[in-house]
């Protein structure tokens, strides 16, 4: 795979695939850059290679229609302040208008194609909008790990399209530490599973357990495991119909001399609110009718000890409903404990990286992936079509 180090780019039209979903607030603010902030150093890169840099990105579910709720105009405002430079508004990211101010841009211009997302063709991978979108480049880099798992027009077809093509800096950087957590990891290698179902780990769970050396189990989904091994878990979440599975990832995990740990102690509570009644009970101690929704002390303390040794931690999905104060104490702590490992520490996942946020450790981890799905499709050992296209 080539680097944007590797291309040609000097008054060339470099389309570049990024990730500019960002969140703004009812004024159409933008309340996190963070992404738009990482990929500064490719952009910035090719408009000093005087490439003519075309940025194209999704905002939003906009299900194939204009919407104006979901343009990239604020988003394009917002990078003239970061890049220091005027951006031009795109009319559109397909037609003979964009193309037209496609074919008037300088060395160093940019221009901001609108959303992707305005047409349906671009999520089904249309042959004929990649064909457009592909007409406006000369050069395509992917730097939108979060979207390459996605087999979409702008991530694979328009990509196909152009001939000289490659990955910008920051695909580069999720590619490589993913690769170091994996393929090379510096033992003993920890694997954190959480969030709320079992079936949505599975591949993860399952590609994951032959080569890590720990796995801890959290969230919701232990649930399924729990109940697996013979406890009542009242009417916390729980996966029934993977009853079996969890009992045969458990016997693999013996089997491949894998130390599983799952939570020992529970906080529950009779609902799914902030301010329910809960209270602290070990895994053979759930009331009927309450549900789990935070892992106890005991078990912070229990999956602390697990990762005093470890060098390697990756990380997926939080230990309980921290979005609620009541519920975050368990993945709080869990935060606080991998960030003061000594190990290679790598989340991945909207819900983990908004923990380690929020317990205001991010500093502290080795690297927060930007991607959910892509980072989860990596752990199941699978290929993102996004890179494929690159090699």
């Amino acid at each position: 795979m080539k680097s944007v180090k590797d291309l040609q780019l000097e008054n060339r039209r470099v389309l570049i695939r990024v990730d500019f979903n960002v969140p703004m607030d009812e004024q159409g603010m933008i309340t996190d850059d963070t992404r738009m902030r990482e990929v500064l150093p490719t952009l910035e890169y090719v408009r000093k290679q005087n490439g003519k840099l075309i940025i194209c990105s999704h905002r939003g579910r906009p299900q194939g229609e204009r919407n104006s709720e979901f343009s990239l105009a604020p988003v394009a405002v917002h990078l003239e302040k970061l890049l220091g430079c005027s951006v031009q508004m795109g009319s559109d990211c397909i037609g003979s208008e964009v193309e037209e101010q496609a074919a008037r841009l300088g060395p160093g211009d940019v221009l901001m194609l609108e959303n992707l997302r305005f047409y349906k063709e671009e999520t089904e991978n249309d042959a004929v909008f990649s064909e457009k979108l592909a007409r406006l480049a000369e050069v395509y880099i992917n730097d939108a790990f979060a979207v390459s798992h996605r087999a979409h027009a702008s991530v694979a077809g328009a990509a196909e399209l152009v001939s000289s093509r490659g990955a910008g800096f920051l695909l580069q950087k999720e590619l490589d530490y993913f690769h170091r957590a994996m393929a090379d990891p510096v033992r003993p290698l920890a694997a954190i599973i959480g969030g709320a179902k079992v079936s949505s780990k599975l591949g993860a769970l399952q590609n994951m357990l032959p080569r890590v050396d720990k796995m801890i189990i959290g969230g919701a989904m232990a649930n399924t495991f729990l109940k697996a091994l013979g406890c009542s878990v009242g009417a916390s979440l729980v996966e029934d119909d993977l009853l079996e599975t969890a009992r045969n990832l458990l016997q693999q995990a013996e089997a491949h001399g894998v130390k599983l740990f799952l939570p020992v102690d529970l906080v529950v509570a009779e609902s799914f609110a902030n301010d329910s009644v809960a209270k602290q009970v070990t895994c053979l101690e759930i009331p009927d009718g309450w549900m789990a929704l935070d892992i106890g002390p005991a078990t912070s303390i229990y999956f602390q000890e697990a990762l005093a040794d470890v060098r390697t931690i990756v990380w997926n999905g939080p230990m309980g409903a921290f979005e609620m104060d009541s519920f975050a104490r368990g993945t709080m702590a869990l935060c606080h404990a991998v960030a003061a490992s000594h190990a290679l520490s790598i989340t991945g996942g909207g819900d983990s990286n908004a923990a380690v946020k929020k317990a205001g450790v991010a500093q502290n981890i080795g690297y927060m992936s930007t991607g959910g799905g892509a980072f989860l499709q990596l752990m199941e050992g699978k290929t993102l079509p996004g890179v494929e296209v690159l090699n």
